[in-house]
């Protein structure tokens, strides 16, 4: 295996929203942020060069049709990092279908043993908004509670969807 085998690569998309940072290695995407938003690129290592991958190209032709209102599946492969509790809510935030939410209360229950609060950690620090859907995660109630990325960006991607009507 090459020194270079696992680098990580990265790409630049011009959302209606706002510049995003993509970025990809040898297992996929791993990492979809808003230039401005909390946590950015955090995880990205030093070792990254701006390189078009497959898989990034994959990936933008993904968010070009998710902008235009469509609901792309994903059918490139994601890298997801974390611990196995993480992976976890992100695995649940995978299965929230296009246009609906779901509560931190009910990711937890599908866990088990866990705690909203710790749902909410793990969903605010995804590396791969958007695709990961965590902008479908939303408080008791229904309440829209933080993004990463802004709470107004949360609204418009829900009102993108269909899933709030602004």
């Amino acid at each position: 295996m090459s020194e270079h085998a696992n680098k990580t690569c990265i790409a630049y998309y011009d959302s209606p929203l706002g510049r995003i940072l993509l970025s990809a290695d040898s297992a996929g995407v791993s990492g979809l942020w808003f230039m401005d938003q909390r946590y950015f690129a955090k995880g990205l290592g030093d070792e990254r060069e701006e390189k078009e991958t497959d898989v990034l190209k994959e990936a933008k032709a993904w968010l070009d049709l998710y902008f235009a209102g469509r609901n792309p599946s994903v059918s490139f492969p994601l890298h997801i990092q974390g611990s196995t509790f993480k992976q976890e809510v992100s695995r649940i935030m995978l299965s929230i279908p296009y246009g609906k939410t779901m509560t931190y209360g009910e990711i937890a229950s599908r866990i088990g043993k866990t705690s909203a609060r710790a749902v909410g950690g793990a969903v605010g620090h995804n590396e791969i908004s958007i695709i990961v859907p965590c902008h479908r995660v939303v408080g008791k109630n229904g309440n829209l509670t933080g993004y990463a990325g802004g709470l107004d960006r949360k609204i418009k991607l829900l009102e993108l969807e269909g899933a709030i009507h602004g």
